[in-house]
């Protein structure tokens, strides 16, 4: 029998959001990844299906997410390489935009997939901490 306190319903809610919206706009930029570049009226990339490959991964984070929703103190690794790909990828982006290999306007991106989720992945983490520290 599973004696931990368990999380905090938010925790569990936020997760599933993020599972959603990351099968969502996975998907969607597999079977359509030139779109997002015309809503941002910038050039649509010569290998879509790199753009492809992207949105599989961010599906299959989704997947992750939803495991993780389950159980967030328990399932914290996944919840911290989430965050770990959403602190490194805007990290990321500023280096190349700034290298003048990606259009700035890509950035409001980063607003939805990226910094939206750190304070709440980042508050799952110091919870599983304080969790696992009691236990």
């Amino acid at each position: 029998m599973n004696t931990e306190p368990r999380s905090p319903r938010w925790m569990q809610q936020v997760l599933v959001v993020a599972a959603v919206y990351n099968l969502a706009w996975g998907t969607f930029v597999v079977l359509f990844p030139t779109v997002p570049f015309g809503w941002l009226g910038i050039e649509t990339p010569a290998y879509p299906s790199i753009v492809q490959c992207l949105g599989m991964v961010i599906g299959v984070y989704g997947i992750g997410y939803g495991a993780a929703a389950l159980d967030p103190a328990r399932h914290w690794p996944i919840v911290l390489v989430g965050l770990l790909g959403k602190i490194f990828g805007p990290i990321g982006f500023v280096v190349t935009a700034s290298a003048g290999d990606l259009p700035w306007a890509m950035g409001w991106t980063i607003l939805t997939n990226d910094l939206v989720w750190w304070v709440p992945f980042g508050l799952i983490l110091v919870h599983a901490r304080r969790v696992r520290s009691a236990g």
